[in-house]
């Protein structure tokens, strides 16, 4: 995806629509799974093993997955756990990868995957799930209160809500804001107390907060080195990545691990219920 230079730009709810398909394609591009691989998020699927564990998930339970992308939570949630999952996304194309995923993991019967905003849920029915899964994504919706206050929508009483997300710690670097570094997930991270206040606004009472700072500088540094190995292919021509600004995104990656190394970033789990 090619993004325009516009590091001045501070995201704020007038640009929701622009956030949401910039992020929609950036992260069902190739380019992101040159980066990023299969799994989205800091920790892998080792940590949404660990949100599905927190969740009591079993057969039979109803999960659905926010902000899904290309499905790997989701697949991995019904393979191990053997609940039926609804996976949504803000992009067609990511959502299209998850369905033949899905498919080719044999677990079809066990989840399918829909368009959607996590803003409005619309086509999701009131008290529908017993949990709601969202990992890092939480901090790129422009609009974090209609979100939560959607997930307390479609959570039956008792239902309870799982996220994994960026944290910060201090104000954002200015080297780290703008539109690209709010598509990475960082212009707009939180310190956990907002996540937290978030919701217990929206009426969920918090359980369990958790700290998984070290999968976060992990990640990082294979970004650093998975840019560095895209850049060289590229340069080969090995690879097509047309619009792709190395030079940029070099140096968002170099700011980013600097900051997780100060402690200004981290990475955290929480889990909320509603009331039954």
């Amino acid at each position: 995806m090619e993004v325009e230079q516009e590091t001045s730009l501070t995201p704020g709810l007038t640009d929701s629509p622009e956030i949401k398909a910039c992020c929609a394609t950036a992260y069902q591009s190739d380019w992101a799974r040159l980066l990023l691989g299969d799994s989205f998020h800091p920790g892998g699927l080792a940590l949404t093993e660990r949100l599905g564990t927190l969740l009591n998930l079993s057969p039979g339970k109803r999960v659905l997955d926010v902000a899904t992308g290309q499905g790997a939570s989701a697949i991995f949630l019904a393979q191990r756990f053997g609940c039926d999952v609804i996976g949504i996304d803000f992009g067609d194309a990511s959502i299209q990868v998850a369905t033949t995923a899905a498919n080719a993991a044999g677990v079809a019967h066990l989840t399918r995957f829909q368009q959607g905003d996590a803003e409005t849920l619309v086509g999701i029915d009131d008290s529908a799930f017993d949990a709601v899964i969202c990992e890092c994504a939480f901090c790129t919706f422009p609009d974090k209160p209609a979100a939560t206050g959607q997930f307390m929508r479609v959570l039956r009483p008792g239902g309870r809500v799982a996220l994994s997300d960026l944290t910060r710690a201090g104000e954002t670097p200015e080297s780290l804001q703008g539109l690209l570094a709010w598509i990475a997930c960082i212009a707009d991270a939180q310190p956990i107390e907002e996540y937290t206040r978030y919701f217990e606004e929206a009426g969920f009472y918090i359980t369990l907060t958790e700290a998984h700072d070290e999968a976060l500088l992990s990640m990082v540094r294979d970004i650093r080195g998975n840019l560095l190995g895209t850049e060289l292919l590229a340069r080969l021509k090995r690879l097509d990545l047309p619009g792709a600004d190395f030079e940029q995104a070099k140096a968002l990656a170099r700011a980013a691990f600097e900051a997780v190394q100060r402690k200004r970033f981290g990475y955290a789990l929480i889990v909320a219920s509603k009331s039954g």
